[in-house]
């Protein structure tokens, strides 16, 4: 999980102003909207809908945007249609790459990321070169202060998660895709307040990447990504060295 979770905590760090907001707003509708059109209106009989209202909620999104996302999902309103991508390649210093995208244009977002690529000196590559690398995980961060770790793991546990890991200000639950509801609903009744919500594709393995130049290529990379309208989420099998990252704030 330490790529996932390195590039997770660079997010926080970096902390979100209101135009960051209104990408990240502008995903989760993309998300929800989709999954309410493939599986139907009722978060309790949709998993996937499930959980993209989970992660809006995580992000304080006005239930009154929800609940139209949901409807132009299922027809009761005007929308674009959007394809969902995954794209996969190699970034700086041969780190996996997988880009989510969700679009209504595919030749505009594949042309848009393969430019990044390339300009960080990575490559774009075919379908499923990197998907290997990774698995697909739930994931959601609870703040320290308002529940001892042992109790957290006791909570995940009994909910038929995987793993509690600690961060420097909070907790990483991680639950297999099919747990994660199961661990939200426990959380909810326990009163436990909980963000960055969501599946995500979890690194099996990371690369250590100690030099500057590299990781600082590997970083603007997935930046660029993640500002790009169409990417919905990034993930990347890398590690970076505390010390060093403290270099490239």
């Amino acid at each position: 999980m330490s790529g996932h979770s390195k590039w997770s905590t660079i997010k926080r760090k970096k902390g979100a102003n209101d135009a960051k907001r209104g990408k990240i707003f502008t995903k989760l509708i993309k998300e929800i909207t989709l999954a309410a059109r493939m599986g139907g209106g009722d978060p309790e009989g949709n998993p996937r809908l499930r959980s993209a209202v989970v992660a809006a909620k995580g992000e304080n999104m006005p239930k009154e945007n929800i609940d139209r996302a949901i409807k132009k999902g299922t027809g009761e309103m005007g929308g674009a249609i959007y394809e969902e991508i995954m794209y996969e390649g190699y970034g700086p210093g041969g780190i996996a790459v997988l880009v989510e995208t969700m679009t209504d244009n595919k030749n505009r977002t594949v042309a848009d990321v393969r430019h990044f690529f390339a300009k960080s000196g990575g490559n774009l590559g075919e379908f499923g070169c990197v998907a290997w690398m990774f698995d697909k995980k739930g994931t959601l961060s609870v703040a320290k202060g308002g529940v001892t770790e042992d109790a957290l793991m006791d909570l995940v546990l009994e909910a038929g998660g995987e793993d509690v890991v600690e961060e420097e200000d909070s907790y990483q639950i991680v639950t297999a895709p099919e747990a994660f509801n199961d661990v939200v609903d426990r959380l909810e009744k326990g009163g436990i307040k909980f963000s960055d919500a969501g599946l995500v594709m979890a690194p099996k393995n990371s690369i250590e990447v100690t030099d500057e130049k590299t990781a600082r290529s590997l970083l603007r990379l997935l930046e660029n990504l993640e500002d790009h309208d169409d990417v919905q989420k990034v993930h990347a099998n890398f590690d970076i060295d505390d010390n060093l990252m403290d270099q490239l704030s």
